[in-house]
């Protein structure tokens, strides 16, 4: 084969390349700093909200295509002295219960999203499949996304979820002998800031 011919087909080739490097395979979010997880709660008697305002560890998310959804690699990792509940009864209360001396963090892994929308300022509704880890215990959930990307082309990432002390193996805090007690059902939101690496 000439030269010529050789250059010929690479150019022709080129608008593929392109496309490729823009699809889904090998696409990389670096989760920042100021990403941030809120937990919301009831007792028998009112609400408590308790939240990690920021990421002490940053990660990478790798996606990927995968044969029916969009593969995820990484996840944030949280600790769980940073939980501040506003009252410090309930932060101290919470700590305890999530076992913070004998496991420090949080983890949540990202696995999956159903699929990879366009981003633009206008929100994208999806789900995805997470791995939560509290007090050495990790179990897989469902979790509803909201994804948005700004004019500082920061993509947005919101999700929650629904989870259960028990579903880790913890009791709920309680009070007073027993008269405040804090209910099962926790709601779980988490948003991450992130910027695609070029």
């Amino acid at each position: 084969m000439s030269y010529k011919s050789f250059l010929l087909i690479c150019l022709a080739l080129l608008p593929l390349t392109s496309f490729v490097s823009r699809a889904p395979g090998g696409r990389k979010w670096v989760i920042c700093e100021n990403s941030s997880l809120t937990v919301n709660g009831t007792t028998n008697i009112n609400t408590f909200s308790c939240g990690i305002p920021s990421c002490d560890q940053t990660d990478t998310l790798s996606i990927s295509k995968g044969e029916n959804n969009i593969v995820l690699s990484g996840g944030m990792r949280l600790n769980i002295q940073s939980f501040d509940c506003h009252n410090a009864m309930m932060t101290r209360d919470l700590r305890k219960t999530l076992k913070e001396k004998q496991f420090p963090t949080l983890h949540i892994s990202f696995l999956s999203l159903s699929k990879l929308p366009q981003l633009t300022a206008r929100p994208a509704f999806i789900t995805g499949m997470v791995d939560i880890e509290i007090a050495g215990v990790s179990k897989r959930f469902e979790v509803n996304y909201q994804i948005t990307e700004d004019a500082q082309k920061v993509i947005h990432l919101g999700g929650s979820r629904d989870i259960n002390f028990s579903d880790f193996n913890l009791i709920p805090p309680r009070k007073l002998g027993g008269m405040i007690k804090t209910r099962d059902k926790l709601s779980v939101g988490f948003q991450l800031n992130m910027k695609a690496m070029d």
